[in-house]
C-alpha cells in the first residue's frame, strides 16, 4: 500500500509540475520588449518564423550581431537569407551562420563558443514558445556568466492554451516537459557532484614550484 501511495503522489507531484510547466508556456507569448544586448541568437526548428523574429530584432538595433544556431548543413547562406527575410546589407554584414549544433545541447555549445569569440556578456535567446524553457537550462549551464533575455516565439502548430484538446499537442507539450525535468535533474545532480578543491597557499618556506 505505501508503494502505491508513493506512486500515487509522485504521479500527482508530476501532473502539477506539467500544469505548472504548459501554463508558463501559454504565458509566455506574446514575448516582451527585449532589452538591447551584446547579441541575439536562434536556434533553428520546424518552423521559420523564429528565424524572421531574431532577424528583426537585428535589424531593429537589438544586438550586434545575429548567430543562426543549428543550420542544415546542406543550405547555402543565400538559402538562409531567403527564410529570414533579411535585409541584404545587415544580413551580409552581421549575420553568422552555425552548422555545427544538431540539438539543443548542441545549439548552447556552439552559442557558448560564440560568444566567446565576441567577447559578449549579453544574448537574447529566440525559439519556440514550448523550447524556451529546456533552451535556457542548456544556455545557462554552459554560459553561466553571460545574461540571457528569452524571446519565445508562437508554436503555429501548437495550441498552448488548450494543450490537451489535441493529439500533437499535448505529445509535443508532455515529451517536452520530460525532457525539461530531464535537464533539471542533471543539473540537479551536477550540483551536488564533488566540488573541485583550491589548491592551499604556501605558509612559508620556499615558494612551491610548478609542475614540470
Amino acid at each position: 500500500m505505501k508503494t502505491i501511495a508513493a506512486l500515487l503522489i509522485l504521479a500527482m507531484v508530476w501532473f502539477v509540475g506539467l500544469l505548472a510547466f504548459t501554463s508558463r508556456v501559454d504565458q509566455s507569448t506574446p514575448a516582451a520588449e527585449p532589452p538591447v544586448s551584446d547579441g541575439v541568437v536562434v536556434l533553428t526548428g520546424a518552423s521559420n518564423v523564429r528565424l524572421e523574429q531574431a532577424t528583426k530584432l537585428l535589424e531593429a538595433g537589438k544586438g550586434k550581431r545575429l548567430l543562426i544556431s543549428g543550420v542544415n548543413r546542406e543550405a547555402t547562406r543565400d538559402d538562409v537569407l531567403g527564410v529570414t527575410k533579411a535585409v541584404k546589407p545587415i544580413y551580409d554584414c552581421c549575420v553568422d551562420l552555425g552548422f555545427v549544433a544538431a540539438d539543443t545541447i548542441g545549439n548552447a555549445r556552439e552559442t557558448a563558443e560564440w560568444a566567446k569569440a565576441k567577447d559578449y556578456h549579453s544574448l537574447i535567446v529566440v525559439t519556440a514558445d514550448y523550447h524556451m524553457p529546456r533552451s535556457m537550462l542548456e544556455l545557462r549551464a554552459t554560459m553561466p556568466d553571460v545574461e540571457l533575455h528569452p524571446y519565445p516565439v508562437v508554436t503555429e502548430s501548437l495550441n498552448a492554451h488548450r494543450w490537451w484538446k489535441g493529439p500533437t499537442s499535448s505529445r509535443r507539450m508532455v515529451v517536452e516537459y520530460c525532457k525539461y525535468l530531464a535537464i533539471l535533474g542533471r543539473e540537479a545532480f551536477l550540483k551536488l557532484g564533488p566540488k573541485d578543491k583550491a589548491a592551499p597557499e604556501a605558509t612559508g618556506g620556499e615558494p612551491a614550484k610548478e609542475a614540470s
